[in-house]
């Protein structure tokens, strides 16, 4: 069985190939042409390919490949700066996408593994999402992955080819970037935050156990055509996420209380609105599907992977 993992390089995709290597399989790496001499692990086989868009030839790097894990995308930018994100975000993300998987369905390419969001379904909920909940994607990033979705079910149902789409919330781990990795260094820096009074909560996914899941989306039969949620499964409250990173940090949680109406203006006036919006607002997904069709269980608790993930942030 040949396996093909684009963004195989990446912050999730090393650790999906190391999930592979560790079952035995040994996976071949989609890299750029300016990755050509990127050292691998032993074993890794590569594949030089252009940059995703609607005109990239990829049936090359295709031949004798049975999957297909799709992990490379143009993620969720903080402060873009491109004229039209939704564009861009587009250009990579749906004509991109939609591309590679017209040319492996072509090329006889058994099973599609896509990586996509649950940005596709919205930005808050107090009620957890299910598969089957209406997509509604309030920013270009979530837009592009909801319009990518649609596009490769049309492209696997008319070529025979089996999707699976796997759509995680907020991801975590070691080489975790943007308010993760901003919230750890407040937390390391012993800074104090006025986050005692929020009320909400998050669910979130470890790297390694989302690498697991898609481990299990790409081999188990009982995945082909089907749509997964997947998380650590304990949802977290944000003080509740500060007290585990300061304990997995070994520093003390300094919080105290400020009316979450407060935090909204100030996040209004010093234009950081979206991010107290995520670190005061609930989002949930219900990932019990999975767990149940493919009798998946998360191989790391929620407190072995923020532990794997401080004892990265220490060793920076």
């Amino acid at each position: 069985m040949q396996v093909l993992i684009t963004g195989g390089t990446g912050f999730l995709g090393g650790v999906v190939v190391d999930r592979f290597l560790r079952a035995g399989l040994a996976p071949i790496i989609a890299l750029l042409e300016e990755e050509r001499d990127l050292p691998l692990p032993p074993g890794i086989g590569r594949r030089i390919v252009p940059p995703l868009s609607a005109t990239a030839d990829y049936r090359e790097a295709l031949q004798g490949v049975d999957i297909v894990v799709h992990l490379a995308a143009r993620v969720h930018v903080m402060r873009d700066t491109a004229k039209d994100p939704l564009q861009e975000f587009r250009r990579v993300n749906l004509h991109g996408s939609e591309c590679l998987a017209r040319q492996a369905a072509q090329a006889g390419v058994r099973r599609f593994v896509f990586v996509s969001t649950v940005k596709v379904l919205g930005e808050e909920s107090d009620t957890p999402y299910r598969e089957d909940s209406p997509l509604n994607p309030l920013d270009p990033y979530g837009v592009s992955k909801a319009e990518a979705e649609g596009a490769l079910s049309s492209i696997a149902a008319s070529g025979g080819m089996e999707l699976v789409i796997v759509r995680p919330p907020l991801v975590y781990g070691p080489g975790v970037k943007a308010n993760f990795r901003q919230l750890l260094g407040l937390v390391s820096r012993g800074i104090p935050l006025p986050l005692a009074s929020i009320r909400n909560s998050r669910s979130l996914v470890f790297v390694g156990n989302l690498a697991d899941a898609l481990f299990c989306c790409a081999t188990h039969p009982a995945a082909a055509g089907r749509t997964f949620l997947v998380s650590d499964g304990e949802d977290l409250s944000t003080p509740l996420l500060v007290r585990l990173i300061a304990e997995s940090l070994g520093r003390p949680a300094r919080l105290f209380p400020i009316p979450t109406a407060m935090l909204a203006i100030a996040g209004r006036l010093t234009g950081r609105n979206s991010a107290v919006e995520r670190l005061a607002g609930s989002l949930r997904v219900d990932s019990s599907g999975i767990r149940r069709e493919l009798n998946w269980t998360p191989p790391y608790t929620v407190e072995e992977g923020m532990r794997i993930t401080a004892d990265w942030f220490k060793s920076l």
